[in-house]
Parts: C-alpha cells; structure tokens; sequence
C-alpha cells in the first residue's frame, strides 16, 4: 500500500513535468525554428531544470533539449509519431542513481514532440528504508506489548477458572455445603459460578433428603424389629401357658402389619422418586368410587363412634383417574381424619361440581372433620416425610408419617394439588379439585368396579 501510495506520487510528479514542458513550448511563438527552441529550452532548463533528467525531441528527430545526466544513457529516444500515446513509465540506474522515468508524447503547435522526463528514488528509497526499519521495530514493539498483554489478560481470565476447577474437585459427598468462590465480573464466568452453585444446592438438599430419609426409615423400622425381638424373647424365655402365647402372637403380628405397611409406603416413595412408579388415567365415575370407600369406611368410623357421611351433588360425574391410586388417596385423607377425630365428632367426605366456565366444570373432593385441627405453624410440615405431629387417637399404630406424602404425589399426578384449611381444635378441610371430562369422551357404559385385587395395591398411611 505505501509502494502503491509513492508510485503515484511519481507518476503524478513526473506527469507534472511534462506538461510544464507542453505549458513552456506554447508559451514560445508559433513560428520559432528548432534552433531558437532549443536555445529558449536549454538557457532555461540548463539553470533550473538540469538535474531533473530531460531530453525533448520533435518529430524531425532534432534534439531540443538533452539532460547531460540522461545523455550518456539514452543516446536516442523514440520519435513521437512512434512512441505510446499513453505514456510509459520506467525505472533505470545512471551513476549508481536510480531514476523514476516517464517517456510521452505531446503535440503543441502542430508539431509532435516526443518528453522524456525523470526523478531520482533516492529520497524515496530512504523513505522507504526509513519507514521499513521503523515499521519492524513498531511490529516488534507491538508483538511484545501484545503478547505481555495477552499473557496478564489470559492469567487474569483463567485464575478465576483455575479456582473454580480446584474448589468443584474439592468437593465431595462430605463437604457437599462447601460453594464455588462467588465472581462478581458480571460475566459468563459468574454466571457460570453462580449456576454451579445453584446445582451444589440442589444436590446437597437431595443429597440431604436421602440420607433423611434413610434415617428415617431405619428409625421406623427399628422400633417394631425390637418390638418383634422382645415379644420373642420373653416368650421364650419361660414356659408360658396358652393364652400368652396368643397375645404374644397378636402383638408380633401387629408389629409385622406395621413393618409391612411402612415398607411398602417406602417402596412406593422410591418408586415414586425414581419416576417409575406410572399411573393409568382412564375414565372414572367419581360418586361410584366415592361410595365405594365411604361403605368400606362406614364400620371403622361407626366403631370409633364417629359420626361418617358422604355427600354428592350428582350421580355421574366423569373424571381422568387411575382408580386404585386415586382411591389410595381417598383411604389416606379418611385415616387420617379417623385417626385424629374424637369420639363424638364427625367426618364428611363430599364431592360438589364446580363450573369454571362456559364449557368447563371441575370436580372438588373434600374431606372435613372436626377433630383436633393443625396449629398455623405445623400446616405447611405435615406434607413432609415421618412428619408426625400429634399421637393419634384412634388404631394400634401411630403411624410412619409417609401417607399424605403420597397422597400429595398422587394428587399432582393426576394435576391437582391438595389443600388444607385448619385451625388447632376447631377442626381440619383437604380437598383438591380435578377438571371433568368433555361430553365427548365419557364412556357409554359404566366400567366394572376394579378391585385391589386385580391391580396393584398402594397401601394407605
């Protein structure tokens, strides 16, 4: 680009010069011979223009005016009627001096002339040598201050990172509260920090619920294990009659129902958890199944001396269930409010349909007792894992405190959610809403009543 940028600059100047030339011959008369041109050319040139290599011939072939610095390298130049109307450019060494020349033709008067004009390089050779050293050394500077830049910059970039790496190998199932140092660049690398982080979150409160919940499990089972080996072990460790053995067998059996029940809650968690545990959504008669559990629930509650009904609004009402887990859900509301309900009191479970548009209705399950009722504080804990918060005053066991964690999981599963409304002694209200099927895709019959039986049992709480 410089060579370019100085080539025309020549050219320019050497172009210049010829028609400096073309301006002086107009200016002599019209009818001036050669010999008076060629006087006129030299008292001029000689003085101002003789180191600037010219020759000048007309068309005839007599030399107007002859440089003595291009004479002796350029004894003949071509006539104008032969040389290139465009101009020629050229380079050419004279005493060591290289020389930017221009060879054109010009027509003045009538008369052809052919110009041979030039300029020496050496300023612009040392312009060029100049700016060549200078344009190293300024690269060399450069690459130098680039590369150191590039180096700090790099080591500022990649320390946080290093830091990131040596803290995330650091970390283990033992220091799993341990969090990678927090960036505040406002950067992709903080925002990289900050999700790791977020995900050290979440594996440690997973991590944490598991290890919860094997402790958990353990304690429950432990407690009726031991129960089982003491029974035993008293038993036999004298000869008893019959009738002890008989309480001894009633108690290992009680003990063995609430093992059984506790680890198939567990189970039935596990699976949950692990995204195996599906459910079969298929059309379900909902005031059928209602009064199906509230006929199964009937005797417990009248044994308990509690007052139990259930009320409908309508007979057919159609939802998308899995019936044996949606009926699973209907044992644990009813067990709990059994459990928790004095003598005296009452239990409803209800269905009423709620429209919720023009051409959309739900169905609201409502279970409602009036028995002890959750204090404000403990109504957001009894959706967790052996949560327990009151002895139960109804049944043998006290319970593992796993029911209305599946009931609530069998509830999202079919897209509701179960809610509660409760006051301590004044009584508690679950129920959860689920959308009724279209016209269009009710079934024309009713299905057969499935039981336990035939499809898999989820054990209640």
């Amino acid at each position: 680009m410089v060579h370019h940028a100085i080539d025309d600059l020549e050219n320019n100047e050497l172009q210049q010069r010829v028609r400096s030339v073309r301006r002086f011959v107009e200016a002599r008369p019209a009818h001036e011979t050669p010999d008076q041109l060629r006087n006129a050319i030299t008292a001029a040139y000689d003085v101002s223009h003789g180191n600037k290599w010219e020759q000048i011939i007309d068309e005839h072939g007599n030399w107007l005016y002859r440089s003595p610095h291009v004479a002796s390298v350029y004894p003949k130049l071509v006539l104008p009627q032969q040389a290139s109307q465009t101009g020629v450019y050229f380079t050419y060494t004279a005493e060591s001096i290289h020389v930017r020349a221009l060879i054109e033709p010009i027509t003045v008067h009538g008369i052809r002339y052919t110009v041979q004009t030039g300029l020496t390089l050496s300023k612009t050779l040392a312009i060029l040598s100049n700016f060549s050293i200078q344009l190293f050394l300024l690269t060399a500077l450069g690459l130098l201050l680039s590369s150191l830049a590039g180096y700090f910059i790099s080591r500022k970039a990649l320390t946080p990172i290093a830091s990131i790496a040596s803290e995330a190998q650091r970390i283990n199932d033992k220091n799993l509260n341990s969090r990678l140092p927090e960036l505040h660049t406002r950067d992709e690398l903080a925002t990289l920090s900050n999700t790791l982080n977020q995900m050290l979150s979440r594996i440690e409160a997973g991590y944490q619920s598991v290890r919860s919940f094997t402790a958990n499990a353990a304690h429950e089972l432990r407690s009726p294990v031991a129960l089982l080996r003491a029974e035993t072990e008293v038993a036999l460790a004298f000869p008893r009659d019959a009738a002890y053995y008989r309480n001894t067998c009633e108690r290992v059996l009680h003990s063995s129902v609430q093992m059984t029940r506790l680890i198939d809650q567990l189970l039935s968690l596990a699976r949950a958890d692990a995204g195996v545990e599906v459910l079969r959504l298929e059309p379900v008669n909902l005031p059928d199944l209602i009064e199906e559990v509230a006929e199964e629930w009937a005797e417990r509650f009248a044994e308990a001396q509690i007052q139990f009904s259930y009320e409908l609004d309508t007979p057919e009402l159609w939802i998308e269930a899995d019936y044996v887990a949606f009926k699973r859900l209907l044992n644990i509301l009813l067990e709990n409010a059994w459990r928790y309900t004095p003598s005296g009191q009452s239990v409803t479970l209800a269905v009423r349909t709620q429209v919720q548009g023009l051409d959309h209705s739900a169905a609201e399950i409502s279970v409602t007792d009036t028995g002890l009722g959750i204090s404000a504080e403990n109504q957001s804990r009894i959706f967790q894992r052996f949560c327990r918060i009151a002895q139960p005053l109804h049944g043998h066991f006290t319970g593992s405190g796993l029911g209305l964690v599946l009931a609530q999981w069998i509830a999202e599963r079919h897209g509701s959610a179960i809610q509660l409304q409760s006051a301590q002694g004044n009584g508690s209200r679950f129920s959860l809403l689920l959308s009724n099927l279209p016209a269009d895709q009710k079934p024309t019959g009713h299905p057969s009543i499935q039981t336990d039986e035939a499809l898999h049992v989820l054990p209640t709480k």
